[in-house]
């Protein structure tokens, strides 16, 4: 069990030693409508985790609900996360789906009840009688019908009678209720779609706040814990069960606070745009936050497991820095995999006072590693360096291989470089070079003092390979959407040089390349013919690093964060009233209307701007990511909120892109100046005319010749590729629907 304990296991104990539960069972209950990110393995860990740690168990639950999103194929890749991740479910998968008659029949006991009706007022109407934050809602005229009716109504929408729209049913309860989720809430609807299990024997289905509790209940839960967003569907899980009468033990729902990490996009829908859009290589691919690219890029369960735990149970939403994560892997692999040579950029070194080949024993693991293992280093008269390991005309500070510095070869030899060859263009193409042979490690006599020691590799003997080098796939650290696609975020290197024993001996599928990086077999694309290497992530923090050097930004720490303990406040009625109106009335997404309705400051920051503008949604992402940050960063603003209605105005009317909207952003806290004059000034308009458009087009087809040829012989995963470089070439400026639109149009057209 954890050593630290949070307000769950508190509760959980307390329900254990009162009597109330005799064996713990929580449910990990995802909708199978894409595959399981690392927030998800958030809730895995916790409730899978409380199951065991209390000697309960845990249902593995698919939320399938919904017929025209879900598919076999992500439920495999939850089960396939879950297992990943060290857990096991009780007994067998389970399904809502599994529970559609029982679920139907407690509908019908609430309209027998009168606690339920069957309405047929259309979804517009639907919203416009339910009333605001300050205004009671208006109960439908179709609640009047009699309890025969309504039987009869429901029996024929499970018929199929009925076109999807023309009736659902509702709960009966308060259209004057401060939580507006309570003014008689929607509990099924029809739907004519081939469901993934159930196939056509259903054309109605119940809503979630429906179907979750009783699942929950009919499966024995005890503690249904679930992302702070539902903390106002409370109220509605608990009147169901109540309603219903059901026979204690009965479930309660407890919230924590959902995982949000920067430079990463947790949305299904954004991620499936990405997969969709070709933008990545498929779910697994290992940019991605899912739990399938993580592990396909080579992180450990022990390294996601070690950061759910570090990151803790939170008292309210927050940002966790990437480099925690990253931090993570290398702390669990330090201690885990051999060091190896590999060369990425080869430049040949010819040694010309050395013949014959000798094998050197050299070590997989250096000694503050507790483990054991060696291998033999070919050692020959050619041999590969890193390109960036020599330089004719170095800069102070450089302490690799010179015109007139040595250098030592790790686990060998001391390198003179004699000889300087150069193609027609003046490119160093090859190295002529002495060896000291009084020099070699561990029996050096010779005397001579090197600054460092480089990685190399036999030419003769060493083994071609695929290496896959992966950066962020979003630029910004709070991304929007495709336009915050980093261009960069993959390289692949087709003529990397590997020792041999890493390909022929197999001492394991993770590997430290010395001073490269983390490196794991590809478990897709791996073959004896053709290795393929991913990196798993740098030794240090390479991002931090570039950032420090374009913009003297403190690198971000990597020690453990604290874990940060203790239950989610419960919004106070204000907050619940504005988190109603942020969801019921403007359409939010429940994470960005709890940020804003949790923070008088953001939330009044929003009201004002709203005042200018009607764009709720745009307002609202605006507010509580840029805007927030500034406010935690600054002691005063240098904009208000008529400033920032209007960028928002210039967003939606499509005269500058999300990406040059961040950058009007900043230019505005620095100084203070209208974003219109700074889009003036700077000439930030957005490119959206189609003529001046393909020419950058068609600059980037012609300089990426053997790309095109790869698409069209069919690898569309290069599709974002263009897109991205576009986008790079206008400096962020294209408008991104063009730009997808004219660029398709010319891969197929030429």
């Amino acid at each position: 069990m954890s050593e630290s304990k949070d307000f769950l296991r508190t509760i959980v104990e307390e329900d254990l030693q009162s009597g109330k539960y005799h064996e713990i069972i929580t449910r990990f209950p995802p909708e199978p409508n894409g595959f399981p990110h690392i927030g998800h393995a958030k809730s895995i860990c916790i409730n899978f985790g409380i199951a065991r740690d209390y000697k309960g168990h845990c249902n593995l639950r698919m939320d399938d609900t919904n017929p025209t999103t879900e598919d076999m194929k992500y439920v495999e890749a939850l089960k396939d996360a879950v297992t990943w991740l060290g857990f096991e479910w009780a007994n067998h998968v389970r399904f809502a789906s599994d529970y559609f008659p029982k679920i139907y029949d407690y509908a019908v006991q609430l309209v027998k009840m009168g606690k339920a009706y069957v309405d047929s007022l259309n979804e517009e109407e639907i919203r416009e009688y339910r009333g605001t934050i300050k205004e009671a809602g208006r109960r439908s005229k179709f609640a009047q019908r009699s309890i025969e009716e309504n039987l009869d109504l429901l029996e024929r929408m499970r018929k199929g009678e009925f076109k999807d729209g023309e009736h659902v049913l509702r709960a009966k309860i308060d259209m004057s209720a401060a939580n507006m989720k309570m003014r008689d809430p929607l509990l099924y609807r029809i739907r004519h779609a081939h469901h993934f299990r159930t196939g056509d024997e259903w054309c109605i289905y119940p809503m979630y706040d429906f179907a979750h509790c009783l699942s929950d209940y009919i499966e024995g839960v005890t503690h249904s814990i679930c992302t702070l967003e539902f903390e106002n569907n409370r109220e509605i899980y608990d009147w169901v069960l109540d309603e219903l009468e059901l026979k204690l033990p009965r479930p309660y729902q407890y919230e924590f606070a959902r995982l949000g990490i920067n430079y990463t996009v947790m949305s299904k829908r954004k991620l499936l745009e990405l997969v969709n859009g070709s933008y990545v290589n498929g779910w697994d691919d290992p940019r991605l936050p899912t739990i399938a690219g993580y592990k396909r890029r080579g992180y450990t369960p022990e390294s996601i497991l070690n950061f759910c735990d570090q990151i803790g149970i939170a008292k309210a939403n927050s940002m966790v820095d990437v480099a925690q994560l990253e931090f993570c892997i290398r702390d669990d692999l330090n201690q885990k995999v051999p060091r190896v040579m590999c060369v990425l950029d080869p430049l040949k070194v010819t040694i010309e006072n050395y013949d014959g080949v000798e094998e050197i024993d050299a070590s997989y693991y250096p000694h503050d590693v507790p483990k054991e293992g060696s291998r033999k280093l070919p050692f020959s008269r050619e041999i590969y360096i890193e390109r960036d390991d020599f330089m004719e005309n170095p800069p102070a500070g450089y302490y690799r291989l010179t015109p007139e510095q040595s250098v030592r070869l790790k686990h060998t030899y001391i390198l003179t470089c004699k000889e300087i060859i150069k193609d027609s263009h003046g490119n160093i193409v090859e190295l002529k070079a002495e060896y000291h042979p009084n020099s070699k490690s561990g029996e050096d006599t010779s005397g001579i003092k090197t600054k460092s020691a480089i990685h190399w590799v036999s030419a003769k003997h060493a083994k071609k390979v695929e290496v896959r080098l992966y950066e962020r796939l979003y630029s910004s650290d709070a991304p929007d959407g495709l336009e915050d696609l980093n261009p960069d975020s993959l390289h692949v290197i087709t003529n990397a040089f590997v020792e041999p024993a890493v390909i022929t001996e197999k001492p394991d599928v993770r590997f430290q390349f010395e001073r490269q990086g983390y490196f794991y077999a590809d478990p897709v694309d791996y073959t004896d013919a053709k290795p393929v290497f991913n990196k798993i992530v740098g030794l240090k923090d390479s991002w931090a690093k570039k950032v420090e050097a374009t913009e003297s930004a403190p690198k971000p720490e990597t020690k453990k964060l604290p874990i940060v303990e203790g239950e989610v406040a419960p919004m106070s009625e204000a907050e619940q009233a504005l988190f109603e109106k942020y969801t019921m009335v403007l359409g939010l997404n429940n994470e960005i209307a709890n940020i804003l309705a949790r923070d008088t400051q953001l939330s009044a920051f929003y009201e004002e701007a709203l005042s200018y503008i009607h764009s709720p949604i745009s307002l609202a992402n605006s507010v509580a990511n840029e805007v927030a940050r500034e406010l935690k960063s600054a002691s005063a603003l240098n904009f208000g909120a008529k400033e920032i209605a209007e960028l928002v105005t210039m967003i939606d009317e499509g005269t500058i892109s999300t990406k040059i909207a961040k950058q009007v952003f900043e230019e505005m806290a620095k100084s203070g100046d209208h974003p219109k004059a700074i889009v003036e000034a700077k000439g930030l308009t957005q490119i959206s005319d189609p003529a001046k458009l393909k020419p950058m087009i068609e600059e980037i087809i012609a300089k990426n010749s053997e790309s095109v040829a790869k698409y069209k012989a069919g690898n569309t995963n290069l599709f974002g590729f263009f897109v991205g470089q576009v986008l790079k070439k206008s400096g962020g400026k294209a408008n991104p629907t063009v730009v997808n639109e004219l660029v398709a149009e010319k891969l197929k057209n030429g």
